[in-house]
């Protein structure tokens, strides 16, 4: 009789799947939002679900690729790094040649992170110009 007790609570163990301490998201986070890991706490949830989560560090000022419900866990594919320019917005456009800076406005035509390359229109003559990210609404053309 004690073996089948010791039998039983062996598998009662293993049938219990272990819990680890994991970061989830406290509030709900919109496709789009730049994420902070202040918008993390921790759950025990099931290792096997533990796995996949991302530390509230390496999200910390990430793009949530889509919505993001409070209580779920952020996987890597949840994040990318931000759009500091977004298709269809305004954009300054700056050309530097030597020591001088000229600015204009425009319109992206495309998503950037920092440092992407992206096409924008130029509102002053409506050209299409190849520019790289260089801040939030911020793009930067080579003189030719």
């Amino acid at each position: 009789m004690a073996m089948l007790g010791s039998i039983l609570a062996l598998l009662a163990a293993q049938a219990a799947p272990a819990t680890v301490e994991t970061p989830v998201l406290a509030r709900i986070v919109e496709r789009g939002e730049i994420v902070s890991s202040k918008d993390f706490t921790v759950e025990a949830l099931p290792s096997s679900q533990a796995r996949a989560a991302v530390a509230p560090k390496a999200a910390n000022g990430l793009e949530a690729t889509r919505r993001l419900n409070a209580g779920s866990i952020v996987r890597a594919t949840d994040l990318m790094t931000p759009r500091l320019v977004r298709r269809g917005e305004p954009v300054t456009i700056y050309v530097r040649s030597g020591g001088l800076l000229i600015s204009t406005t425009g319109r992206s035509l495309d998503n950037g992170a920092m440092g992407e390359r992206v096409r924008v229109v130029a509102n002053s003559t409506n050209r299409t110009l190849d520019a790289e990210v260089e801040g939030s609404g911020a793009v930067r053309t080579f003189a030719h």
